[in-house]
């Protein structure tokens, strides 16, 4: 059987708390209509036409059926224009469009089709791959059609919620379907990975970026993508919950480039039924503390290995991706409450949300002269750096290879490999690190630790 496919794309979501809901019980309470939603809606979600440059090589074997699969990646680099197609979401009158980082990635030009036909360039003015979130602004636009964004923690599984986009280029495209799951957060699907609202309402190619809309026509998820065996919608598709896009649109609107999540410095697991039995607890629930950075906001609160934290703010948290979910979307800045499980007694506790610490200082190292492992850039180990690199938070100090070019590439050398020793001398800090290269001999060893395995690159030169 063919494996399943994560196909970046869109979906749609629910309504609110609060109200009692029935069952209908003749043909005219069936007999609704979802019109007075899209027509409220649907102005708002626009067509997003990117296009960027691309190498392609050319090869003079390429019709030969011998030398073709001999030579066939010999040959000159043509550039060439790709363009992509997706959808997005307007959600302030001044342009502000939400979509998907994978549809304007590399964009040299973006074009944006309202629903009444207009077209305006847009720029880039945030994207995030860990989300798969670009927020974009309409150049020349004013008082447009916005969508209001819901509280996407209310959501239940359920709930009818609708899909629009523009599915395949052929315009744009309502589809009707329900919230089918909630905290998805144990798949990575396109450049997005985290935490994801499940629903069965059709999706597909095109759709990516666009809207998930209640049925009160707010915003509760942007549509990102679907699992498929042939590139089309099998009724499981996937959006990025409003609760982290209000975030994101808020570090964008205040000039932020890049999005800046609150750092946790520690490392945990979901809590199984076997552990669930070892912490004495009826049922699994909860992330287990397994590893805490000296400065983590957490040990700052007096938390350790082995506690379990069970809620953020009064939401479960029950996977490591769901708690770092929670965290971006209060925001850096915000304070948070957890509910923790210690020695089977539950505490309260509470948090400062704070950017990564640049400490100690990241005295960024580039090799250029000629020494060993030329091409080689370098920093200190800190917080910050950490969160860029995802490094384990029990890495608290030490060198991490930033780029690896010319030597230090041909060497093994790669982004994210921390730098342990060399020719068995400790390198803690690039300072060291560059006394160490200024070494006249041609025999070298390097002591890595790459994806939590140790080893050794030994390379003459």
């Amino acid at each position: 059987m063919r494996a399943l496919l994560a196909l970046v794309l869109m979906i749609p979501v629910l309504p609110q708390g609060g109200q009692a809901q029935t069952i209908p019980e003749d043909r005219g309470q069936i007999a609704l209509s979802f019109a007075p939603v899209v027509r409220a809606a649907a102005p708002a979600v626009v067509s997003i036409y990117a296009s960027r440059v691309v190498e392609t090589r050319v090869s003079p074997f390429f019709d030969d059926p011998l030398f073709g699969q001999l030579f066939g990646d010999f040959g000159r680099r043509v550039p060439r224009v790709q363009n992509a197609l997706g959808s997005g979401v307007i959600v302030s009158e001044d342009g502000i469009v939400v979509s998907n980082h994978h549809v304007v990635e590399g964009a040299h030009d973006i074009r944006i089709v309202l629903g009444d036909r207009r077209e305006f360039s847009a720029e880039l003015i945030l994207e995030d791959a860990e989300s798969d979130l670009a927020i974009l602004r309409i150049r020349g636009a004013e008082r447009l059609p916005a969508l209001a964004l819901a509280d996407s923690d209310r959501l239940e599984v359920g709930d009818l919620v609708l899909s629009i986009g523009n599915p395949f280029g052929v315009g744009q495209t309502v589809s009707s379907g329900i919230v089918s799951a909630l905290a998805r957060s144990g798949i990575t699907l396109g450049s997005g990975r985290g935490y994801f609202i499940q629903t069965d309402a059709a999706i597909n190619p095109g759709n990516s970026g666009g809207a998930l809309v209640d049925t009160s026509g707010r915003l509760v998820g942007i549509n990102t993508a679907i699992l498929t065996r042939t590139g089309g919608s099998h009724g499981i598709g996937f959006a990025i919950p409003s609760n982290l896009v209000v975030q994101v649109v808020a570090q964008a609107q205040a000039g932020a480039r890049r999005f800046r999540r609150p750092w946790a410095g520690m490392s945990g697991q979901a809590v199984d039924a076997s552990l669930a039995e070892a912490f004495g607890m009826s049922l699994p629930q909860g992330v287990v503390i397994t590893d805490l950075h000296p400065l983590s906001p957490l040990a700052a609160a007096g938390l350790r290995p082995g506690d379990v934290i069970l809620a953020l703010d009064g939401e479960p948290v029950n996977s490591p991706p769901e708690m770092i979910f929670r965290m971006a979307a209060r925001g850096i800045g915000a304070e948070a409450r957890l509910e923790v499980l210690r020695n089977g007694a539950g505490e309260r506790v509470a948090i400062d949300l704070i950017a990564p610490p640049e400490v100690p200082p990241r005295d960024r190292l580039e090799v250029s002269h000629g020494v060993a492992l030329r091409g080689l850039v370098a920093e200190n180990i800190n917080p910050a750096v950490i969160a860029e690199h995802d490094l384990p938070p029990g890495i608290s100090a030490g060198v991490v290879v930033v780029e690896a070019r010319d030597i230090a590439g041909r060497a093994g050398l790669r982004p994210g490999d921390v730098l342990l020793a060399v020719n068995r001398q400790p390198v803690a800090t690039t300072g060291a690190l560059d006394r160490v290269l200024r070494d006249p001999t041609r025999n070298w060893e390097v002591e890595i630790l790459r994806e939590g395995r140790r080893s050794w690159l030994r390379f003459r030169i």
